[in-house]
């Protein structure tokens, strides 16, 4: 049958419906379009007609647009347009009615054109609102959540029906976003969501209870992989920021947050280290706040970190009832003298000088300054002075902002402090002066500072700045603020690592400063142009409290002042660090870049799109490379497999559990933490060239920042040890014996140093760990007594090096001589984890392993051998090394 002739067309709606379909089949788009138009025309009932084509199309797919009764609809909705006098007020109420009630039965389809068109053209709003309602619950009864929802909103019915009938099954099928559409805009409805996800946070909260309310959703399509209180307490947290809710409404989730912030605050101070007293001090305070429960908690994590004695005392703070006490505290509480049974919680900022300590001199970047050149602004009239100075044409102003830590207890972040620079003085903005905040005059002095093309301005990382100071300040969203001559130093500082990596690949020998230091951000870029890191200990502190203290302020000016210093040597030579002469031109340069990629993505994106609509054509073979699972592409079957250390990628917080076993097995794992948000991901992907794991919601959206074959989605309900099987082999990655902790489990580190058991001895003694007395009858071989007199420097230089293990291949081992001997710490600042270390210990262990980034100590236990069995099935053993696999391998101590 010839189709180019639209005259060949009947009135018969089955014969316009074959006609239709086999110009859908032969592609013939064109002709389809002019058939449909002159069809509809000669049909005696167009209306019903429409119905009887779209009930009879083959080939239904839910949710899709290139279907034949979405092409259908849309010539239809054409013509109709164009055929006012078509409607249903020409049909009796009766014929009417029956029509409105077949075009609802259509309403399954979720692609909102194809909804939105039939409720235009059969006029579904006006039907009684009964009869929607009743539809609505009856694609629910029949497991179609998602069209019901759907259905839902746009009838604006939300209220009519139950807010959990109608969510639950959408957020156990990770549908989240809808059931956040469902009920947004009512009031009472995201209160209730909130409180209901709240609810799935309690500590005694069971999965099953879902099952025994709601029996009929079908278990198989259901994960409770969405209902971990991790994933849940981040929905809960950034839908009160989105409804304006009380946090009053989410004790759950609030007190999840804060018992994992007040994890992180015991490792920092006790583990890490890397916490100053005072500032744990202040933020223990509050976090635990007025929670009787985290008050508790608080005091077992100090009896497990730290001492009964400092449990004690923080057990009095809170007047905690004896019978919460645990084991110990109450006794230690009544032999506590009335001096040590306060917290001392003095204020040192009048105590501190305003010059450090010669050692901290030396170790740390120092700003050039005395203290009256320091000036605290917190009133308009303060003000003045520093807008004369800030404001000069030419100026060069070096600009930070520091904000309190939340922690993740909070969701938006105000700055607390704005530092302006200047050659010879500095400013500190004091924002938590509300009277100052708030007043006109410094929103415009911000607004005349950030816009002035004659004032270049300094920062590093200004991104995070801008946030917190729109949070700050809600004004600036309404009337936009002009950046002009910003020059973020991040930017210059990405281009250097750039180009010392590329002298590496190249072949030179040239090791990049930093790769193995503690620093990073800011204090390495400072290190690395200025020959000493910044001092960063004072920056998690509470930059709300006041007044000040010193070393507060210290690092607050240093931040600021140091980005001119930075600035100064740069443009003197920018060739020597691989620069333009011009280094605005580089922002805008990649400013510009970033538009091109941009652009790119979206004309790929419109490619895709086309070949989806139309032919579907061979895609271009791929460049063969030597990158493989560095590239983040899945290497081909044929390609050899790769050792671990190529593979390069960050876990997201919900697959510690992966990152952990991965690292195991030698592979660079970065792990996000609990506070962290997805985004994080993607920007450690984009800065270290890494490959995200995730798995759930993010998914897409990390996938869409950091391209195809750079993000992998993994099953939450799957164990952690079948995910890495799932990773390694996806990445075609073969592991080897040797491979098995070649990482510190702790940091990701693969360098240690190999400390002798004597050595390790004299350590603990110095540091007081192991008395003389304790330790003469365990030490295997008694030293000579003028041995015992000698100093731990000689223990950094050994009269015979200790033979390193044979299963270690992959590490990099470091000298013992590189070790502090008086403080124990390594180069990167991290002390020697001695506190781990069991005494009984020292007479089956000969020889100990430090890793150099963090400290942590390892030795020769059976954990190997479980690992070894654990992943037999992806490991690469040969001749060669099955002798190593049969041996001990290095186990983490148990803390």
């Amino acid at each position: 049958m010839n189709h180019t002739t639209p005259e060949a067309v009947g009135l018969d709606p089955a014969m316009l419906t074959y006609q239709l379909f086999e110009l859908w089949n032969s592609k013939d788009l064109q002709t389809l379009h002019l058939v449909a138009l002159q069809g509809f025309s000669k049909l005696s009932e167009p209306l019903e007609a429409l119905l009887t084509i779209l009930e009879n199309c083959p080939g239904k797919q839910k949710g899709r647009s290139q279907t034949l009764g979405h092409r259908v609809l849309i010539e239809f909705q054409t013509w109709f347009e164009a055929n006012p006098q078509v409607n249903l007020s020409s049909l009796s109420e009766q014929e009417a009615a029956v029509l409105q009630q077949r075009a609802l039965a259509l309403l399954t389809d979720t692609h909102p054109s194809f909804v939105d068109s039939l409720i235009n053209i059969y006029e579904l709003s006006s039907l009684d609102t009964a009869i929607l309602q009743g539809h609505i619950v009856w694609l629910h009864s029949i497991k179609c959540y998602k069209e019901a929802a759907a259905l839902c909103i746009k009838f604006k019915l939300q209220n009519n029906l139950n807010m959990e009938e109608m969510c639950v099954p959408l957020i156990l099928q990770d549908k989240i976003t809808l059931a956040e559409s469902f009920v947004t805009g009512y009031s009472d409805l995201e209160k209730q969501l909130v409180t209901l996800l709240d609810s799935w946070c309690h500590p005694n909260f069971r999965a099953e209870e879902i099952n025994k309310r709601f029996p009929h959703l079908p278990q198989s399509k259901l994960s409770t992989a969405q209902i971990q209180p991790k994933i849940l307490t981040k929905h809960i947290f950034r839908l009160v920021e989105k409804f304006k809710i009380d946090q009053v409404l989410c004790p759950n989730a609030l007190h999840k947050r804060r018992l994992d912030s007040l994890r992180f605050l015991m490792y920092k101070r006790f583990v890490e280290k890397s916490m100053t007293d005072e500032n744990w001090t202040d933020h223990v305070q509050y976090v635990v706040a007025d929670d009787l429960e985290l008050q508790i908690q608080l005091v077992e994590m100090l009896v497990k970190y730290c001492s009964l004695r400092k449990a004690s005392q923080w057990s009095l703070r809170y007047n905690i009832p004896r019978y919460r006490l645990p084991f110990g505290v109450w006794e230690t509480q009544q032999s506590l003298p009335p001096h040590l049974q306060q917290i001392c919680l003095s204020d040192s900022a009048q105590t501190e000088e305003w010059v450090p300590s010669p050692s901290h001199c030396q170790r740390f970047y120092q700003v050039p300054l005395i203290k009256d050149k320091v000036h605290f602004v917190n009133s308009p009239e303060a003000l003045q002075r520093c807008r004369g100075l800030m404001l000069k044409e030419g100026s060069i102003v070096g600009v930070d902002m520091e904000w309190q830590p939340t922690f993740g207890c909070m969701s938006t972040q105000k700055v607390a402090l704005i530092q302006l620079a200047v050659f010879e003085e500095v400013f500190l903005l004091d924002l938590c002066a509300s009277r100052f905040c708030q007043h006109p005059e410094t929103v415009i002095f911000i607004r005349d500072l950030f816009s002035q093309k004659s004032i270049l301005k300094l920062a590093y990382g200004m991104a995070g700045d801008i946030k917190c100071l729109l949070a700050t300040w809600p004004e600036l969203l309404e009337e936009p603020l002009k950046m002009e001559e910003m020059l973020d130093l991040l930017s210059i500082h990405q281009k250097i690592q750039r180009g010392k990596v590329n002298q590496t690949q190249n072949g030179t020998k040239e090791v990049m400063v930093g790769q193995d230091c503690a620093e990073k951000g800011l204090s390495l870029m400072v290190q690395q142009i200025l020959g000493r890191p910044l001092d960063k200990t004072e920056q998690m502190s509470n930059w709300e409290k006041r007044p000040l203290r010193i070393s507060q302020i210290r690092y607050a000016v240093a931040d600021a002042y140091c980005l001119l210093d930075v600035y100064t040597v740069l443009s003197s030579n920018p060739a020597s660090f691989g620069l333009p002469a011009d280094l605005r031109s580089l922002t805008a340069s990649q400013s510009e870049t970033s538009k091109d990629k941009k652009q790119k993505e979206k004309q790929d994106k419109q490619a895709k799109k086309e070949e989806c609509q139309g032919d579907k054509r061979a895609s271009p073979p791929r460049p063969d490379t030597e990158k493989g699972a560095l590239g983040g592409e899945k290497p081909s079957e044929d390609s050899p497999p790769l050792p671990p250390q190529q593979l390069r990628v960050v876990c997201d917080n919900m697959l510690q559990g992966l990152g952990r076993y991965l690292r195991c097995l030698g592979v660079d794992v970065v792990m996000l933490e609990n506070t962290d948000d997805h985004r994080v991901a993607a920007k450690l992907a984009q800065a270290e060239g890494r490959v995200i794991l995730t798995c759930g919601q993010p998914f897409q959206s990390l996938r869409s920042q950091v391209g195809e074959g750079r993000c992998l989605s993994l099953d939450c309900s799957e164990k952690a040890r079948d995910q890495a099987v799932r990773v390694l082999r996806h990445f075609n990655v073969q592991p080897t014996p040797s491979d098995i902790f070649s990482r510190c489990q702790a940091c990701n580190s693969d360098q240690y140093v190999a400390v002798p058991r004597e050595d390790m001895i004299k350590m603990l003694k110095q540091k007081g760990y192991l008395q003389d007395q304790d330790n003469a009858d365990q030490t295997p071989e008694k030293s000579h007594p003028q041995e015992e007199e000698e100093n731990l420097c000689d223990i950094v230089t050994p009269a015979v090096t200790p033979e390193l293990p044979r299963y270690a291949l992959q590490c990099r081992w470091a000298p013992l001589s590189g070790l502090d001997p008086d403080s124990l710490t390594f180069p990167g600042r991290a002390p020697v984890q001695l506190h781990t270390v069991p005494p009984a210990l020292l007479l089956k262990i000969p020889l100990f392993y430090v890793c150099t980034r963090c400290g942590k100590v390892f030795w020769e236990g059976s954990h190997f051998d479980r690992v070894l069995s654990m992943f037999q099935e992806v490991l690469h053993i040969t001749e060669e090394n099955t002798e190593s696999a049969a041996m001990p391998m290095m186990a983490a101590q148990h803390n």
